[in-house]
Formats: C-alpha cells, structure tokens, sequence
C-alpha cells in the first residue's frame, strides 16, 4: 500500500490554475505578524461555445425545452431554455421510496484509508514538465455518507437490479425514480447514493476515487459498499452487469465510466454530467500520461468494443483552462461523442445551451429522461417487449 507524505508529488495540471495564487507566503518573523494565507481567485467564466464549432460531432438541434427521444442514439443540442421534468418533483399518488442512511469510516477501508491536500496550498508548475503540478498531500480520516434508495414496489428476497451514483446523497435521483418506476419508465431498482472521501482535485480523496485510471473504486464499491447496502436496507442486489448502472457529475461522471471500462463484467450503463473526460489524475501514470482524456485520446479508439451504453452531456459553458492541451471539458465530451459513434458504440450525447458545468437546471430537465435512455433494453415487469 502506498503510504503519502507531506511531500511535493508531480501531478496532473488542474484547470483554472493560476501560479501566482500557488506560492506559499514566507515564514514571518517572530515579531511580525502572520502573514495572509494564500487564496485562490474565483474561476473566470467559461466562454459559451458554439455547438457548430468546426471539429465537433454534427447533432440534431432541438425545439427549446425539448429533450430527445430515449429510444434513439446520437446527439442533441438543447435550447437554452430548463424547465424541470415533471417527474423531478413529488406526485401526489405515487408510491414513495424508502431512504436508508449509513455512514462509512476512512478507518474501515483497505482502499481508501484517507488523504488530503495541505491546507491553503495549491499547485505548482513542475520545472522538469510544465504539465504537472507539485502538491502536497497528506494522510487524513474521512467519514463517508451513503443514501440507499428503495421503492416502494421492491419485492423482498429478490434480487434488483442497481444505479450507483457519485457524490451523494443525490435526493433528485430518488424523486426521479418513484416517479419512473410507477410509470413503468424504468425497472423496479435501489439507487446506491455515495458521498465522496472529501476535498476536490489532485491531491484529495475525491480527486484519487474519481479521477484515478483503474478499476480500483470499483472495488472497492463492490467489497467495502455494497455488502453494507444489502445489510442496512435489507436488500439483494443483481450481479448481472446488464441490471448495473452508475452515474455521477465531473469528476463523479469520469468515475462513472472508469468503473464500467476497468469492469466491464460488473457494469454495463453509465450516464454523466460534464464528464471530466480531462487530465485530471494523480498520482501521474504512465499507462494513462493524460488521465481521462486517454478515454478517447487512445483508450475507446484502441480498444474492442465494450459493452458499455452511454448517456452524456456538457454545458456550453462548461470548464475550461488554456494552461495545457488537456482541460477543456466541451471539447472533452465532444470528443468522447466522436470515438462512440466512431466504434458503434449505443450512445446519447447532449450539448446544453445556456448551461455551466453540471448545470443544476439542465440535470433536472433531462434526468428523466437519461435514466429511460441508460435502461432501455433492460426488462420492465409489466411493459411488454
């Protein structure tokens, strides 16, 4: 097990890094004052992109306030209009899921026993490689949340098919579900909602879960979470790749398809918001140099074809950093669109206008109907085929 010291570790640069903001200030002497830590300036605003920018996938534009079709692949622009789905807020009449809540303790984990990055510091530009950053990181405790959805129309003793999602708790998602699943939009499923181990980026547990470039989170969802889901919310879960999904946003959406191509025997549907489809690993490995953005770089566009069905989106405003060649999110998931379509794989790709990252109002326009999308082909009781 690799054990992190309080040491400089050449990493992934970070978008919206600004150098200036990254020296630490000098020691002051014993008769000064402190001198002021230092802070990171608000990210400037993404400029909003033209979803007809030469080099991007050709997509169907839609009506305003449309969504397209569950049943079809391919992309879509949305107008910039985000009404909510209705299926995003309780329904008189519909049949509510039970939520059961545990926590889950840095301690207990042979995955994750806990890291964090040096208060107020940030990254450094590497002098021997400019896309690397040095940062201090070192070990930390964590508790993690996790929420377990179950529907009402859950059948004791069987075994469900399941969504795991990022960064939870997602109380959205259980919303959604009750209202899918009494419509018979999706199947009967417990959604697995878990908190992430704190921090963000490089040098946090939150950025070593998610942005990693293994099948390690997997694993450990698969030893360490999933056992205590069954026991807490006295439930069985499928092992049928078909009847498993996850989803996430950012970083928690690249999660999300890390889990499935690393184990493609344990997930077969994924759905992201603004996929960090970037370079955002760390520790740095030479397997993956770019991280995320290896996915269609050289992963999807190398590799036999998986059997991974795919929803994704990106706002026109979504992330960007001009600092290297590999932080730029619309193009990211533009190109994760390309690579798809260019390997036959069952997709749906959605660029929102008038959107930032993992935009807020576009996740409840269109979750709906991602999770139909995800789902399709997966047997519904009661829906003829």
């Amino acid at each position: 097990m690799i054990r992190f010291l309080s040491i400089p570790f050449s990493i992934g640069l970070i978008a919206g890094y600004h150098p200036a903001m990254a020296q630490n200030p000098p020691a002051p002497s014993p008769a000064a004052p402190a001198a002021p830590t230092a802070a990171r300036p608000p990210r400037p605003p993404a400029p909003a992109r033209d979803p007809n920018t030469p080099g991007y996938v050709t997509a169907k534009e839609l009506p305003d306030g449309a969504v397209p079709s569950p049943k079809v692949d391919g992309n879509f622009i949305l107008g910039p209009t985000h009404n909510p789905a209705p299926e995003m807020t309780v329904q008189e009449g519909v049949p509510q899921g039970t939520i059961f809540n545990f926590t889950m303790e840095s301690t207990e984990s042979k995955f994750y026993p806990g890291i964090a990055r040096e208060p107020n510091t940030f990254g450094q530009p590497d002098p021997a490689d400019p896309t690397r950053l040095l940062v201090k990181s070192h070990p930390a405790p964590y508790t993690r949340k996790v929420a377990v959805y179950v529907p009402k129309q859950y059948v004791p003793g069987t075994a469900a098919p399941f969504i795991v999602g990022a960064d939870g708790p997602d109380r959205a998602l259980f919303t959604a579900l009750d209202n899918l699943i009494a419509q018979r939009r999706v199947p009967v499923m417990i959604a697995i909602s878990i908190g992430n181990g704190s921090g963000d980026a490089q040098g946090s547990e939150r950025g070593l879960e998610y942005d990693t470039m293994s099948g390690k989170y997997a694993e450990f969802v698969e030893q360490e979470v999933l056992a205590r889901v069954e026991k807490e919310a006295n439930v069985k879960l499928t092992k049928d790749p078909e009847g498993r999904a996850t989803m996430g946003g950012s970083s928690g959406g690249s999660a999300a398809l890390i889990m499935a191509w690393y184990h493609p025997e344990l997930y077969h549907r994924v759905l992201t918001y603004s996929g960090t489809y970037v370079y955002q690993q760390w520790p740095y490995n030479e397997e993956t140099p770019h991280g995320a953005w290896e996915f269609h770089e050289h992963l999807i566009p190398n590799s036999p074809v998986k059997p991974i069905r795919l929803w994704m989106e990106v706002g026109d405003r979504d992330n960007l950093s001009t600092r290297d060649a590999y932080h730029d999110w619309v193009l990211a998931n533009e190109n994760m669109a390309k690579v798809l379509a260019a390997k036959g794989y069952h997709y749906q790709f959605l660029f929102a206008k008038n959107a930032g990252h993992t935009d807020r109002t576009v996740k409840a326009q269109t979750l709906p109907e991602a999770l139909e999308y995800v789902w399709q082909g997966y047997p519904i009781e009661g829906v003829k085929k």
